[in-house]
């Protein structure tokens, strides 16, 4: 006797099928590009693993090798799975084999490490602000650096509509400093820095939770070690960095 199936959010299914993340998929039923059984898909609706699901006109397969990987982004490539210009689209620049997509974003100017997954649950959880998970980045600026600003940047800056969470900031050259953010709002570090009177000329993101971009060459990617996803499920599943 079969067991029924509930029905899903058509975001959820995309997401846990490792095509896109859920926002992407929001986005793509905007846009009209996604078809249940033949018909336009709409915000909101739930789906069955029986119904025909295409995007783009394309066939949704569900993936079922589990993979994560770290990137390291070169600046000049964009964090979407949208944008069809190769050159910039990170999607197209790995190339890799199977259908994956970038765990958040890093725009375009910025460097540093992504990871790229088609597990849907622990890009959301990743992602979720909630869960404080910490991202660290090394960040170069346009003028020497102040102890007011270094104060003024941990307590919290007004951007956005918002003040920052405070935050983790090291000095690491007259121009260089070291920052640890829970929390990814648009353009979060270059907005800060403006709103201070300074200019980002370099950015580049060296660790997300437990995961270190190392030795990683720019441009290049690896598959996180048995090891590292263990200690990243184990504080996704703990809800939050410490």
């Amino acid at each position: 006797m079969e067991v029924e199936q509930e029905p899903v959010r058509l975001n959820k299914y995309l997401s846990d099928a490792g095509f896109c993340s859920r926002r992407e998929a929001d986005r793509m039923v905007e846009q009209g590009r996604i078809m249940v059984d033949g018909v336009r898909a709409v915000q909101g609706m739930r789906v069955l693993p029986s119904q025909r699901i295409m995007v783009d006109g394309k066939v949704v397969v569900y993936e079922e090798e589990k993979i994560i990987l770290a990137v390291n982004k070169p600046a000049g490539v964009v964090c979407t799975t949208t944008d069809r210009f190769k050159e910039q689209n990170i999607v197209d620049f790995i190339s890799y084999p199977k259908r994956i997509y970038p765990v958040g974003r890093l725009d375009k100017a910025s460097e540093g490490l992504i990871l790229m997954t088609n597990q849907g649950e622990i890009a959301n959880q990743i992602l979720k602000a909630s869960n404080y998970h910490e991202k660290e980045y090394i960040v170069t600026v346009n003028k020497p650096i102040t102890p007011e600003f270094v104060e003024a940047m941990q307590s919290g800056v007004p951007i956005l509509d918002t003040v920052t969470r405070p935050c983790k900031i090291k000095r690491e050259g007259k121009r260089t400093f070291r920052i640890i953010l829970t929390q990814g709002l648009n353009r979060q570090i270059r907005r800060m820095c403006e709103y201070l009177g300074y200019r980002v000329e370099k950015l580049n993101r060296v660790r997300i939770m437990n995961i270190c971009l190392g030795e990683l060459p720019v441009g290049a990617y690896r598959v996180l070690t048995k090891e590292e996803i263990q200690e990243l499920y184990r504080q996704v599943n703990k809800g939050g960095a410490k």
